[in-house]
């Protein structure tokens, strides 16, 4: 982290279009984010959608390896027609130059550019491309939208909370800053999750938070922590996070008022406006994600 202070870009893979997800689908994410004291040094946050130029590139993804960027907190919004295998490797090379790193998608095929991203981009499957290893898995869990094809783990009603499970030891991220001995308990909820695990070949990497689909039953991974460590060159990588979904932080699920594009049309819940300790606990996680991206960062305890 430079003097000035901690520089993060909230980016997505896909331009702005009417009625669809967005970067403005994740203000309440930025705001808290740009509240946190990390000691004496402000928190500057960029929010940007994809924007490419004519030939395809979007400038600032395609430079952030050489950017004054300490961390990229990236939302895959596309089904394919995302981030370019160019910006990829800008990616990749940030991550190589220390920079912390978030991906985060969804279910069946959102995210599907993810794949071009090394290390991370494994730690994500999707329903055409990398799909989860388990064959049993490969079939519809959320069973009350059929337009919607797995992976599609379902946690819960947008709006609601769902309960997570810490898997042990317990990783620093999962820890309550308020209070070190508490374990975060809470996510906001979601019908159709996608998936992830830790790539079998990286030992930097594995599942630190699990879920439990309220339609079968079945546990299902919720993130991936990666550490850091150091590549086949001797470079060492940024620290990196792997999410199951964009709705642990969109603003329609910490708050159903915010509203969510027309073709979002599940019944919701109310399980985050009405338990205090849900709603505190996914800011929780976001302050520690926060510090524990950073390059030159204490983990939080």
């Amino acid at each position: 982290m430079n003097a000035r202070g901690l520089r993060i870009l909230l980016q997505t893979t896909t331009s702005a279009g009417e009625d669809d997800w967005s970067i403005a689908s994740f203000s309440l994410l930025r705001q808290q984010i740009e509240a946190l004291p990390i000691g004496s040094r402000p928190v500057s946050v960029t929010a940007r959608n994809r924007e490419p130029t004519p030939s395809g590139m979007d400038p600032v993804l395609a430079e952030i390896d050489r950017s004054d960027f300490d961390e990229l907190w990236l939302f895959g919004l596309d089904t394919g027609e995302g981030i370019t295998k160019d910006e990829c490797a800008a990616i990749d090379r940030f991550r190589l130059r220390g920079g912390g790193l978030l991906t985060v998608r969804d279910h069946q095929d959102m995210g599907l550019s993810f794949c071009s991203l090394g290390g991370v981009g494994t730690a994500h499957h999707f329903h055409s491309r990398n799909l989860e290893p388990d064959v049993t898995r490969r079939g519809e869990d959320d069973r009350e939208t059929p337009t919607i094809s797995f992976p599609n783990y379902h946690s819960g009603r947008n709006g609601d909370f769902q309960r997570i499970t810490a898997l042990e030891p317990v990783h620093p991220l999962l820890r309550d800053p308020e209070n070190p001995d508490r374990t975060l308990e809470y996510f906001p909820a979601h019908p159709h999750e996608g998936a992830v695990s830790a790539p079998p070949s990286d030992e930097s990497a594995r599942v630190i938070a699990v879920g439990r689909s309220v339609s079968t039953g079945r546990p299902f991974n919720l993130v991936v922590a990666f550490e850091s460590s150091r590549d086949p060159g001797g470079d060492r990588l940024g620290r990196a996070v792997a999410h199951s979904s964009i709705h642990h932080f969109a603003d329609y699920n910490w708050d159903t008022g915010k509203g969510a594009p027309s073709f979002v049309t599940e019944p919701t819940g109310t399980g985050m406006a009405s338990n205090p300790r849900a709603a505190a606990d996914i800011r929780a996680y976001v302050a520690n994600l926060t510090r524990w991206l950073a390059p030159d960062r204490q983990a939080p305890a």
